[in-house]
Formats: C-alpha cells, structure tokens, sequence
C-alpha cells in the first residue's frame, strides 16, 4: 500500500512538472513573440517611415517639370508661372511652344529635353506602379507628354528635326522671365545635309520609350510615337555625324562627345518597343565593337549613355565672359568660387585625370542595365545571344564599382561617401549611378539571382539597394552641409537658385538687361522652383547658395527625371515588371 501511494505522489508529481514545463514554455513562447513583434513593428516602422521619406520627396521632385514647362500652361500648378514661348516655331510654320526649358534660363535644347524624356519613361515604365500608389503617374505622364508633343511637332519630316528654340547667346546676355522674353527665337535644325546622329537617336529612344508608356492607355498616339522613333533612328544610322559639328556654336553649351553610344541607346529601346531582333543585333552584333568600346572615363549623363562625365549643360559660366552684361562683382564670386576649388584640388588633378581613365574603362554604358535585364528575365529574343551576356558582365563590373565595399570599389568619392566626378553639377552622377544601382538590385531580386560577385567577395541586391539609398538621403540632407539638394524638401534648402523665373518677383516689370539687379540681389528668390535638384556640393562637400553660383545652384530637367526614377523606385520595395511591354 505504502508503495502505490508513492506510486501516485511520484506520479501527480511528473504531472505538475508537465504541468510547469507546458505553462513555463507558454509563458517563454509569448515572451518571444511579443519580442518578435516589437522587432517586426520596429522594422515595419522604420521600413514605412522611409517610403514616406521618399514619397514626400517624389511629389516635391515631380513639380519641377510643371516649373520648366513652355507653351499655353493647362491647369497651371505653378503659381508663379504662365505662358510663355507661344510662337516658337513660327518661323518654320510649326508649333514649337511645348517643352521644356532645360534649366535656369529660356532656350529649348532638344538634345537633354530628349533624355529627360527617355528617363522619365524608364522610370514611369519600371515603377509606375509605385508612383500609382502616391498619386504620381499621371503627373509623370502629364509632364511627359508635355515633352513627347514637342518632339513629334519638331520632326516635321524623315530627314529633318529641328533641336534648339532660342540663342543661348543672346539669351544668356538677358535676365528675364520666360513670360516676358524679348530677345528672338531663332531655330536650329539637323537633316541630311547638316547630320546630327546623337540628338535624333537620343529622340528617338524617348519616342520609343514613350510609346510603351502609353501603349494600353492611347494606343493611337503610342503608334505614332513609334513611327517616328523608327524614322529618326534610320535617319540618324544613315546620315552620320554629330550635331555640334553641324552646329559648332552649341558646343558651348550641350557638347557631345559622339554619337555612337546614343544610336546603341535608341536601338535597345526600340527592341524593347518591337521586339524587332534586327535592333537587337544592331547593339549586340553590328556595332557593339565599334560604339560601346570606352575610352576614358564613362558616366550615366545626358551626353554619354557610356555614362560619360563631362563638365555639364545649363553651365553659365559663358555669363562672365568678355562682353557679358553681368555685374562685374558677379563674376568675381563665380571665378572665386572656381579658384579656390582649383587651389584645393589641383595637387590631386593629374593623379585623379590618370587613375580615372584606367578606372571608368570598365564602364560601359547605360544601356547595359538596360539590357540586362534581358538576361535577367528570360527574353526569348536574346536567347543564346552572346552579346547580351557580355553587356551583363560589364553591368555587374559597374555595379561592383559603386558599391563602397567592393574590392573594386572607385574611389572617385567625397569622405561621406557621394560619388562625385565633376564640380559642374555634381549631383547628376551619383543620382544617376544610384538609380541604376537601384534598378539593378530590383532585376537581381526579382529574377531570384540573390548573388552579385566582386572578386572573392560577394553581395547581394540589398546592398546595391543601401548604396542607392546613401545616394538619395544625401541629396535629401543626410550630408556634412544639413542642407536639402531638393529644393522645398526638409527644412533647410538652397534659396538662391540659379533660374530666372524663380528669382524675379511675380509683378516685376523688366526688360532684358535691366533684369540683371534680380540676379545680383542679396534677397532669396521670392519664387520657390519646388522640386528643383540643384548641382551640389564639391569634393570638399561644401555648397555656396549663391544664385551667381551657377555650377552649383542651377537645376535641370534632366537630373530631376534621374532623380524622379530613383525616389520612385525606393517608394517600396515591389518587384518591377519582367517585361517593359507589360507595364
């Protein structure tokens, strides 16, 4: 008896340790959990609290266009702005008024307003359903069309488009408003006579962008955007040359380098347009020895889709040249500004000029993101095509050079780690190397290939993400000056931008010269260019906001397009489309 009482205490005992264990598993499994959560909430805070960074910053970026924009303004957001250029084209019996003016002064320069639309389409096309979930692709579309009009009415025929409103030479001698310009609006053109391969290719690759972007809501229009994309690309193949031999003149402002980097350009997009193989043998078979060769340094820019690095457009550094009206203190600060640059940065000059030839070399060109993707998703276009292969290797040696860990990292870099190549305008490049990053990452992760290799050592898309990331929250203020490049983000922005429109008062009554007092004035703009990216800083990471200092206060359409494709693309973190004809 006594042993089956033992029996059953040893028993009840196992039971209550049953018991203990089950309530002591369930209390450890609901501290976890709490923990987990706190940890998930913590990150999904942090995570959301970042989209809504760049989100807010998009809906700012995106404005600038409504800024630049010429012509009759339909339901004007913009204050401060109103029609203007309403008979630009005249002299030739078209309407040439739409556009966009590239930066802070009233010429119509169609070879940077022709990238800014093939980016702003790269971009819609990509992440247009992120920009859909704040309310921004039809403003982006808007803006587009706005460009894409302009491009259709200024190819009147086959062999002829015309690709500049305005002289820059008389119109930098005014400081007027766009409303109230004075000066002639002369027109430029290219045509069979007078070749300008690279600005009717790059027009072409923002036609053919464009009619994907509006394939399925306005078929019509998405067709006669592609007809004339095929129109200028074989007019720019057929009669070759560069459009500042034909017009030495404009070399001051939009030099080009060459054109064979723009025809690779126009026809990777109209492959992606058509899926005509004949395009894809023309970057892959035909010329890809020929033009996607570099040599020299090689940035994503306006110029170079061999992402070329060249002292930039909408530079007005020709305002203080011999016979310039400018104020002569004016040009005193811009030349003080250049010469102490030079004083800080000379001793490094021929080291940096030779190190970045060997450098760059590895860049090849934009267009191999582009085409990578094909890789990347499958194409049955590019199946067993070699070239394509090869333009992935190069891509992934472009990304392994920008991110700061790589043993193949450049070191073209300030101490907080923006890439940085040249002090006229500055932030193109490492906006644009973001964006690609970015887009790289998104084709990496959506086609499952999680590893990036540099050497002996490996990454993954996040990585190309948080590189992209650095890029973007130093222009939004993460940077030694606290100041937003974006201008009407964050609480601290330039005030003295580089733009006419912005920095005369609304009721100002001025005629061309008389508008150089606005110029000079000591007051911040009384108009704010909402969404402008303004040049940047130097390699020493300061920034001078003066309006006289135009490398660095001066915006253009075409780096707010490169600056609206990586904060679209950071507004969450959904896959992108596997094919740019779904979008």
């Amino acid at each position: 008896m006594a042993k089956g009482v033992a029996k059953q205490r040893k028993s009840r005992r196992c039971l209550w340790c049953i018991v203990a264990i089950v309530i002591l598993g369930g209390i450890a499994g609901g501290i976890f959990y709490v923990v987990k959560k706190k940890i998930l909430d913590k990150n999904s805070s942090s995570t959301s609290s970042l989209e809504d960074k760049y989100s807010d910053a998009l809906k700012i970026a995106m404005q600038f266009f409504d800024v630049q924009k010429s012509g009759k303004l339909v339901d004007d957001k913009i204050p401060w702005r109103g029609n203007s250029g309403l008979k630009d084209g005249s002299e030739a019996k078209l309407d040439l008024s739409m556009g966009m003016y590239d930066a802070g002064d009233n010429i119509k320069f169609g070879f940077p307003m022709a990238f800014t639309a093939t980016v702003l389409s790269w971009a819609i096309l990509e992440y247009g359903e992120h920009m859909e979930h704040i309310n921004q692709r039809e403003p982006a579309e808007n803006s587009l069309a706005w460009i894409t009009d302009f491009l259709l009415n200024a190819h009147p025929s086959q062999n002829v488009l015309y690709i500049q409103v305005g002289d820059p030479k008389e119109d930098h001698k005014c400081w007027e408003k766009p409303e109230k310009m004075t000066t002639k609006r002369p027109l430029k053109l290219v045509n069979s006579s007078k070749p300008g391969s690279d600005v009717a290719a790059e027009t072409a690759a923002a036609l053919a962008s464009a009619s994907l972007v509006f394939k399925k809501t306005d078929s019509t229009y998405s067709s006669t955007l592609l007809k004339h994309a095929k129109q200028l690309f074989t007019f720019a193949d057929k009669y070759k040359g560069s459009y500042t031999k034909s017009h030495p003149e404009v070399a001051t402002y939009y030099n080009s380098t060459g054109y064979g980097d723009e025809l690779l350009w126009a026809a990777s997009w109209l492959y992606h347009a058509t899926g005509d193989t004949t395009y894809l043998r023309y970057v892959t078979e035909e010329n890809a020895d020929k033009y996607a060769k570099v040599d020299g340094p090689t940035w994503f820019s306006w110029d170079n889709k061999l992402a070329g690095a060249q002292p930039g457009g909408g530079m007005e550094g020709g305002e203080c040249k011999r016979g310039s009206p400018v104020r002569t203190e004016s040009c005193l600060v811009w030349m003080l500004g250049v010469l102490v640059q030079w004083l800080r940065e000379v001793r490094k000059v021929s080291i940096v000029s030779a190190s970045r030839r060997g450098e760059m070399g590895l860049y090849r060109n934009i267009f191999m993101v582009l085409l990578s993707r094909l890789s990347f998703f499958g194409d049955k276009g590019a199946k067993g095509n070699s070239g394509i292969d090869d333009y992935k290797k190069s891509a992934d040696e472009l990304m392994c050079a920008l991110l700061p860990d790589s043993p193949s990292a450049t070191a073209s870099r300030t101490k907080s780690g923006l890439i940085w190549i040249t002090k006229w305008d500055s932030l193109q490049h490492p906006v644009g190397s973001a964006f690609l990053a970015v887009l790289y990452s998104d084709y990496m992760r959506a086609s499952d290939n999680e590893i990036l290799s540099c050497g002996d050592d490996s990454f993954e898309p996040s990585d190309l993400r948080k590189f992209a990331q650095s890029q973007a929250d130093y222009v939004l203020g993460d940077n030694p000056m606290d100041i937003s490049y974006l201008v009407g983000y964050g609480g601290k922005y330039p005030e003295f931008v580089h733009h006419r429109g912005a920095s005369i008062p609304v009721d100002a009554t001025t005629g061309c010269s008389e508008g150089f007092k606005w110029l000079s004035s000591k007051k911040p703009n009384p108009n704010v260019a909402m969404g402008a990216l303004v040049g940047g800083p130097f390699k020493n990471e300061s920034f001078i906001d003066s309006r006289n200092n135009s490398m660095q206060t001066e915006p253009t359409t075409y780096n707010s397009a490169v600056l609206v494709g990586l904060l679209s693309s950071l507004v969450n973190t959904s896959s992108p489309v596997k094919s740019l004809n779904e979008n």
